[in-house]
């Protein structure tokens, strides 16, 4: 893909066009990620993406959960609109996983390998870890502050370095 052309991310969803009505807005939150995540799926690297589904959280697909919620217990997070309002950016992330201006790097969590995919203009990151025959969807989310971007962008370019070394 040529550098020449620029990365324009899908426009955010904001609860403002529903009225304000939370449930309207959720439901169509909802209807991005199921039609992005689960009447069709991403691929990366050749291989499919999928996501966790179990366990659910109030009823919902444990992956939606994660990323329009925040908070550090899985059971009380709260919905974070910042989340919300970029639903479409994880797809579309994904899907253009091989653009210059998406960073992409590996780091360790645990015992799983994870695969990040940051954007610098949007502050957004999509984490991925493989699997056998698959890839799996573990978050995304926008970066809010400095400290976080700058860590990120430190974290990539050892990474980078280290390979190119």
């Amino acid at each position: 893909m040529s550098s020449d052309v620029q990365l324009i991310f899908p426009e955010l969803l904001y609860l403002k066009d529903f009225n304000g009505n939370f449930e309207k807005y959720f439901a169509a939150v909802y209807a991005v990620f199921e039609q992005g995540f689960i009447k069709t799926r991403p691929q990366y690297g050749g291989l499919k993406v999928a996501f966790r589904k179990y366990p659910e959280v109030d009823g919902l697909h444990r992956t939606f959960y994660h990323i329009t919620h925040e908070g550090e217990d899985e059971q009380n997070r709260t919905p974070d609109i910042r989340r919300m309002e970029r639903i479409r950016f994880p797809r579309f992330v994904i899907d253009n996983n091989r653009h210059p201006e998406i960073l992409i790097w590996r780091n360790t969590r645990g015992k799983d390998e994870r695969i990040l995919l940051f954007n610098e203009n949007e502050n957004y990151l999509v984490v991925l870890t493989q699997r056998k025959e698959f890839y799996l969807f573990i978050t995304a989310y926008y970066v809010e502050t400095k400290h976080r971007k700058r860590t990120l962008l430190k974290e990539y370019e050892t990474y980078i370095k280290t390979k190119t070394a």
